[in-house]
């Protein structure tokens, strides 16, 4: 009877996140607001930093409409990575394995577009004139701290939907057994959403802010 019994249980987690909120699915929750705590601290850091320091710390403004169009345009690319990664998980769901694989793909190749933007404007505060690094000022610190811990949880989003990719390819789900691809849809969702935020608080909120003393 307990055989039984824990066999039904097996088979309700591993049907359950599909038809929803299961085990693994909780799991998966719990794991995203542990994550998101994290990203949480970063942010409030940066916050503080910029918003009560910032006319000490000589921080980076982008005061020049044309350093903007690199970073909006990789993140309207990223945050279009959303939508391919939720068409993603409807195909899986109606048990179209090769649209799956389509969409999965293609969120892949914005995802590395996304985090080949972040090197190019990397290179270009680096090496261009502001000379802007890690250890220029605490603003740039955390600029890099904040943004570069982003960047790996998308190169680690990127890798998961690789994974989930070859798996699909292989024929390791079907339309009612699928965690894995529904764990990478939400992963890379919180990636994307986390983004928002980011973009928001390092290219957005510094228009509102006094210049720095310099």
């Amino acid at each position: 009877m307990n055989v039984a019994h824990s066999g039904q249980v097996l088979v309700m987690e591993e049907h359950a996140p599909d038809g929803e909120r299961g085990l693994y699915w909780w799991g998966m929750m719990f794991f995203l607001a542990s994550e998101a705590l994290i990203f949480a601290n970063f942010i409030a850091t940066y916050l503080y930093l910029e918003v009560q320091n910032l006319p000490k710390m000589g921080g980076w403004l982008l005061d020049k409409v044309s350093q903007l169009p690199t970073p909006v345009f990789f993140t309207l690319v990223l945050i279009s990575s959303s939508g391919t990664v939720h068409l993603a998980g409807m195909a899986i769901r109606k048990g179209n394995m090769r649209a799956y694989a389509v969409w999965v793909a293609l969120t892949i190749v914005l995802g590395v577009t996304f985090l080949g933007g972040q090197a190019m404007e990397y290179t270009n505060l680096i090496t261009g004139p502001e000379h802007f690094t890690l250890s220029s000022s605490i603003f740039g610190s955390n600029f890099f701290t904040l943004t570069g811990f982003h960047g790996f949880h998308v190169t680690i989003g990127a890798l998961f939907l690789l994974i989930v990719l070859i798996r699909s390819l292989r024929g390791d789900f079907t339309q009612t057994k699928h965690f894995a691809a529904i764990a990478a849809e939400l992963y890379w969702h919180f990636v994307d959403l986390v983004w928002v935020f980011v973009f928001t608080l390092v290219y957005v909120v510094p228009f509102f802010l006094p210049a720095p003393i310099k």
